[in-house]
């Protein structure tokens, strides 16, 4: 049981998704890079490639898949990545892919993926891209995201902001799963990871094509994979522990836990998280701010899904990737 579709890992920011990378990475034929960021930026600036027919185009393209610091942390080669790009079919798909297949290669992998939490609002995007791409959402109890969050120097939120991107990203995670077949989209409940990880890690790779290989079960031996100027990865180096799953409950305000369990009742609901009753009710102020907040996300977010819907019916350029072995029986079809 084997398959080379690639796979995404996306989910609320602190929900878990870089330890569930790390386990995936694990597996002997699964290659998670960290994060590169490089390919949604591009994507933005696609117009900017024109025909990639030509070869100036897809050099290009090539130059700015590998510019400044984008592969430092995969360990690649820019000169030989870059040849990689130019030998690859001319769309914007098969340049980013080429890019995480060497760094598959370089790992002695034969699958590709990569990680980003907030890919959890570009599925469309990958897809477009990728579109045999299989998704791995990660969801984590509200209070444990925002109190995580919270601790982040690269947060630009306040708490507030925080409870609104855990609701954002619950909501595209509903609408992913309604629209996306089974075998596309698959979620991960990461206190069920944490307290179970033999379990989840099996039921992943049924949904991956792949066996299970009892090296997931220690992430910690592939840690070096997360860049060490990434401080607050540090816990990465222990063992899979439960150990900070109820870490929220000294770390929250009361005013916190009383706004995450009134507005995100309905949501944590769903996903097994129960009301602590520990918190306190919250002044109109906050909830206001709260409200405010997650609308503006909804709204931003479904602005940029439409016209990317209406870009997409204009273009005539092939973006999707040509690499994997779906992929080019798709690109076969009429």
């Amino acid at each position: 049981m084997s398959s080379d579709r690639p796979v995404f890992v996306v989910g609320c920011p602190r929900s878990g998704t870089t330890l569930l990378s790390l386990m995936i990475h694990a597996h002997p034929r699964l290659a998670m890079p960290p994060e590169t960021r490089f390919l949604t930026r591009l994507w933005r600036k696609r117009a900017t490639f024109g025909d990639l027919t030509t070869r100036k185009q897809r050099r290009r393209l090539a130059r700015s898949c590998t510019r400044g610091s984008r592969l430092a942390h995969l360990g690649l080669d820019r000169v030989t990545t870059r040849r990689a790009i130019l030998a690859a079919p001319a769309t914007l798909g098969s340049a980013f892919g080429t890019v995480f297949a060497e760094f598959a290669r370089t790992q002695g992998k034969a699958r590709w993926g990569d990680k980003r939490p907030l890919y959890y609002q570009e599925v469309d995007v990958l897809l477009r891209l990728f579109p045999d791409a299989q998704i791995v959402h990660c969801v984590r109890d509200p209070r444990a995201t925002v109190a995580s969050l919270k601790r982040m120097p690269w947060w630009p939120f306040d708490s507030i902001g925080a409870m609104a991107t855990w609701s954002h990203a619950e909501c595209c995670l509903r609408r992913n799963r309604r629209r996306l077949p089974a075998d596309a989209y698959h979620v991960v409940r990461y206190e069920s990871l944490v307290a179970d990880p033999r379990r989840e890690l099996t039921d992943l790779c049924e949904f991956l094509e792949e066996d299970f290989d009892d090296a997931m079960l220690e992430p910690a031996r592939v840690r070096h994979v997360v860049p060490e100027s990434k401080t607050w990865h540090a816990n990465l180096g222990s063992d899979v522990s439960t150990a900070r799953v109820e870490a929220w409950r000294s770390q929250l305000e009361p005013w916190e836990i009383g706004l995450i369990e009134l507005v995100l009742r309905r949501k944590m609901a769903r996903w097994g998280y129960r009301p602590s009753g520990a918190g306190r009710v919250p002044g109109p102020v906050r909830l206001g701010r709260y409200v405010a907040a997650a609308l503006a996300r909804h709204v931003s977010t479904r602005r940029r899904w439409a016209e990317e819907d209406r870009d997409a019916a204009r273009s005539t350029q092939p973006v999707a990737a040509r690499l994997t072995t779906r992929q080019q029986e798709l690109a076969r079809r009429p």
